[in-house]
């Protein structure tokens, strides 16, 4: 059953401040793909994810003390932040080794079954229902994030299959995080808690799988390497997964994840400008499909033939 507070959200069309907060955002992630790219030669991914999640922790107690938040009160939240974290660190697990496995290009196409999972979960737990419409706009969404990375061949082997179904896993366990944010006893605590209940029980299960894959930093990380870290972890974890939780509580979840289908296009731009990459004629015509999905999902329920309504509970 979802709270009055879910249940305010999700009728809550996005302001105009919180779409440009959610550009921002994609813009931040789609950039944070190519932060983790340039330090893999001297950091490898799982340890830069657990290093990640204990600089980020740092940095969410401090604003948490700097803005009064009380973290350590019993307010009922812990088991719905266990499983947060549980999920929020298995997932990034998933998606770093699946890319072991599968190209970059797949791996981006499959992570993005996210807002589709978010939009299924949030009719079923958080009592929103997306028109047709609306569903026809994050499939346009998706074809043109498809569109942009390249679709790839049909031609593949076991070894990359499997590593598609472990970013898919990785995506799934992205929506479920979101729906429990939204659709648990965590909406009623501060964001700031919120998150840190992600990011802590990640710690232990990230530097777990990077002891099992055996991940060694073997000599000292250049200067890239830690302007790549400090990114990752204090604008990334610190800042802007605390706004999408400020978010999150505030407007629809369907609606919200539906914008992170720009975070792939953002990271192919940044490929092109950071790593010289090439962008091909195909990618503006992705970008318009992309921009064509949102604004199905995201346009006034007034303006729409089949308004988003709650769903009814029989």
């Amino acid at each position: 059953m979802p709270s009055d507070q879910s249940t305010t959200a999700k009728a809550r069309p996005l302001s105009a401040t919180a779409i440009a907060l959610m550009v921002m955002l994609c813009l931040s992630w789609g950039f944070n793909q190519i932060s983790v790219k340039v330090a893999l030669p001297d950091i490898p991914p799982l340890m830069q994810a657990t290093l990640r999640s204990i600089g980020g922790l740092a940095v969410i107690l401090l604003i948490a003390w700097l803005r009064g938040v009380k973290m350590f009160e019993r307010d009922g939240t812990l088991r719905s932040g266990l499983i947060a974290g549980l999920f929020f660190g298995v997932e990034f697990i998933l998606i770093y080794r699946g890319l072991v496995y599968t190209s970059a290009s797949r791996a981006v196409v499959f992570l993005y079954v996210a807002p589709f999972v978010v939009a299924l979960g949030s009719r079923r737990f958080l009592g929103e229902r997306l028109s047709s419409l609306q569903w026809s706009g994050l499939a346009l969404s998706f074809a043109g994030v498809a569109l942009a990375i390249g679709v790839p061949q049909a031609s593949v082997d076991a070894t990359v299959i499997m590593g598609d179904i472990m970013v898919m896993g990785g995506g799934v366990l992205w929506a479920a995080t979101t729906l429990v944010a939204k659709g648990t006893s965590l909406i009623r605590a501060p964001a700031e808690k919120a998150l840190a209940y992600q990011v802590a029980v990640s710690i232990p299960i990230l530097a777990l799988g990077a002891l099992l894959s055996g991940e060694t930093i073997t000599h000292l990380p250049g200067t890239i390497a830690w302007a790549s870290m400090i990114y990752q972890t204090f604008w990334v974890v610190g800042i802007t997964f605390l706004i999408w939780f400020f978010l999150i509580k505030t407007y629809s979840a369907s609606k919200l994840s539906s914008f992170t289908f720009m975070t792939p296009l953002f990271g192919v731009i940044g490929g092109y400008f950071v790593m010289h990459d090439t962008l091909t004629l195909a990618f503006a015509g992705a970008a318009l499909l992309v921009m064509a999905g949102l604004y199905l999902v995201n346009r006034p329920h007034e303006a729409a033939g089949d308004p988003l309504l709650p769903v009814t509970k029989t």
